[in-house]
């Protein structure tokens, strides 16, 4: 039998009602024998072989983060990008600086360009968006290159702008494509389900055998820099699966990987994800790291970032429609489909008419073949009402909210998109608590930096970029906070039973802090450094991967 490790901490907060606090937590296997003090452990210590580990005598440990919807494939897309966005983001390997006018993102993307001397080589960058930096179109990259292929991928990543060079390069039939639905042509510009023509070009080239090893390898960086030991692939096949699944076993399925990866498939729609008859032989993969369980991804309405979200009345203050991704009928048959094969169903929904649709289906489902504990998810939760927020209540259903949206958005979209009074109330966590809805909190990496304890800040304090204050009625306590990342992140991806506390019999998966979130300022609790991670009982400080 393996020796035991005692981790000795200045305070354990273990998001255990029955046992909130320890100081000492003791390690076999990978796995928690029992969580205490050196005095409540004596008996097992008196009993087995061991060694007190003083390490993080001076530290805090909480539950390892769980971030149950980011993207790995996506994120190693995007972080071969050059970054032009409106806000500040903090990668490993450098600060990027804010870019907020039309005039600054073209300079910035000519600067990018005359930099480099081969004039053939595509140019991608990642962060446009119109509420900043104005319209964008193919015209307006050629004037800066006719030669080289310039790809702006919108801040949704639902949005792919490019130029002629870039059409020419990836073998875009412009023919072929005209009047496509959700295509362009004549401006460069593919969105929502239009979108996959071109990004399944560009995927080849970035998501290359070549390319995708050391840009899975980043996308682990920025895993490990948020304190995370659990993720979720919330679209996994969204690319490739084979080739997604190839790069995870290559990046992450070794001792070096300080977390694992839950992947939940996208299922097919519109040529893409994975057909429903696939999904059941993906669990046979799994491995230490990497899983599949049961629990599959539908969508509803377009992208939060490009303001294509269904939306009811009275919409959006210059009258252009949201868009949807499923269309209702298929939506309806897909999730009946997965419902009645027993798989939990996460959907995407970032407008009320999204969440709507996704309830309305699910009270269908529950009529004609009753679930209990089916713990049905809408994802991202954007715009919603009070209603739908007691409705969820009634359904049985979770939410996995991105709180992000707070903060970037709210400022911007009550001024040009969906007024105040809406935009204020997005991502309505409070009213999910005055109704008992259990909820977590994710990133949707890069929809968000994937910093779990920022997303608690958020959700703590509801303050934007612009330094306000919004709803203060629709933020939850610091205690729900903290849970949205550790326990409830676990209840979504169905582990409570093996992660999320710091229990007995639970994976001894920790995350590392140099504050006690609880003794902090509110607005102090984004700025906890993190030392790093213990995941299935190894140490990983941060820099060492």
């Amino acid at each position: 039998m393996s020796r035991i490790t005692v981790f000795v901490a200045r305070k354990i907060r273990t998001m255990e009602p029955s046992l909130p606090e320890a100081t000492a937590v003791a390690v076999r296997d990978g796995s928690i024998v029992e969580v205490g003090t050196l005095e409540t452990l004596r008996p097992w210590l008196e009993a087995h072989p061991h060694t007190i580990d003083r390490t993080f005598e001076k530290h805090v440990l909480m539950p390892g983060f769980i971030d149950p919807h980011l993207h790995p494939s996506m994120a190693a897309y995007l972080l071969q990008c050059e970054f032009i966005t409106a806000m500040e983001w903090q990668l490993p390997d450098r600060t990027v600086a804010p870019v907020r006018t039309r005039d600054a993102f073209l300079a910035r993307l000519k600067e990018l360009h005359e930099a480099n001397p081969d004039p053939r080589e595509p140019l991608f960058t990642w962060g446009y968006h119109r509420d900043w930096h104005g319209e964008i179109w193919l015209q307006d990259l050629d004037a800066i290159s006719r030669t080289r292929p310039l790809i702006l991928v919108h801040r949704s990543f639902h949005e792919t702008i490019v130029n002629d060079a870039a059409l020419d390069y990836f073998e875009l039939d412009r023919q072929k494509l005209r009047g496509a639905h959700q295509v362009d042509i004549d401006r460069g510009h593919f969105y929502e389900a239009g979108n996959r023509f071109v990004r399944a070009k560009l995927s080849a080239y970035l998501l290359s055998q070549q390319r995708r090893g050391p840009a899975m390898k980043r996308t682990a960086e920025v895993i490990h820099l948020g304190g995370h030991t659990t993720v979720g692939d919330m679209a996994f096949g969204i690319f490739d699966h084979e080739a997604e699944w190839a790069g995870s076993v290559a990046a992450f399925d070794n001792d070096e990987t300080p977390f694992r990866v839950e992947f939940v498939p996208h299922v097919a729609f519109a040529g893409t994800g994975l057909r429903l008859e696939q999904l059941a032989a993906l669990p046979e993969r799994n491995r230490r790291r990497l899983r599949f369980g049961k629990h599959v991804k539908l969508f509803t309405d377009g992208a939060f970032f490009s303001q294509l979200m269904q939306l009811g009345g009275p919409g959006y203050i210059d009258g252009h429609d949201g868009e949807w991704l499923m269309a209702p009928e298929a939506f309806e048959k897909a999730a009946r489909a997965l419902w009645n094969d027993g798989y939990v169903i996460h959907v995407h929904c970032t407008g009320d008419l999204g969440v709507e649709l996704a309830l309305d289906v699910l009270e269908k489902l529950q009529w004609e073949r009753p679930r209990i504990n089916h713990r049905f998810t809408i994802e991202h939760f954007g715009i919603s009402t009070s209603a739908q927020a007691r409705r969820i209540a009634d359904l049985g259903a979770l939410v996995s909210a991105n709180p992000y949206y707070v903060y970037e958005l709210s400022d911007i979209y009550s001024r040009r998109g969906i007024g105040h009074e809406r935009a204020s109330q997005m991502v309505r966590l409070g009213s999910l608590s005055r109704n008992r809805v259990p909820f977590a909190l994710h990133s949707d990496f890069t929809m968000a930096p994937a910093r779990p304890l920022q997303n608690a800040w958020i959700a703590l304090n509801r303050i934007n970029a612009a330094g306000d204050v919004l709803c203060p009625q629709e933020r939850v306590s610091l205690d729900e906070a903290l849970r949205a990342i550790t326990i409830n992140a676990a209840y979504v991806m169905g582990l409570e039973h093996e992660i999320g506390s710091i229990s007995s019999g639970k994976k001894a998966d920790f995350t590392v802090l140099e504050a006690d979130p609880f003794e902090v300022a509110p607005l102090e609790l984004r700025d906890i450094p993190i030392w790093g991670t213990v995941f299935e009982g190894q140490p990983y400080p941060l820099g060492k991967r």
